[in-house]
């Protein structure tokens, strides 16, 4: 087994015990992806999960017209997204700010 996919299955195995102990202890948590919301997790702030896939067509069309992948350039996320669940909020005796929800690109009812 490679060390990076050891490392993304260790990564992985903490991810969902956080998410287990925030849950069991009822603490608000804040994820980098919005599966954990989806879950049941609070919030979730981070690169918008669509956006590199859609960008890998471009990189496989210069590739397949003869650029070499070493000189195409690495990106960055250019948008990221905020998830929030307003039921996990309301079980946490939580009140989102308007600003904060009004921001949110999905807000879980």
């Amino acid at each position: 087994m490679s060390i990076a996919l050891a490392d993304t299955q260790r990564n992985r195995s903490r991810s969902r015990r956080t998410f287990t102990l925030a849950a069991r202890h009822r603490l608000p948590a804040v994820y980098p992806v919005r599966l954990f919301v989806v879950a049941g997790g609070l919030l979730s702030y981070g690169p918008d999960s669509i956006g590199p896939y859609r960008r890998v067509a471009g990189y496989v069309d210069r590739i397949l017209k003869g650029e070499k992948p070493s000189d195409l350039p690495v990106q960055n996320p250019t948008k990221f997204e905020i998830v929030i669940n307003l039921r996990t909020a309301k079980a946490l005796g939580l009140d989102v700010p308007p600003t904060l929800l009004a921001r949110a690109d999905e807000v879980i009812e």
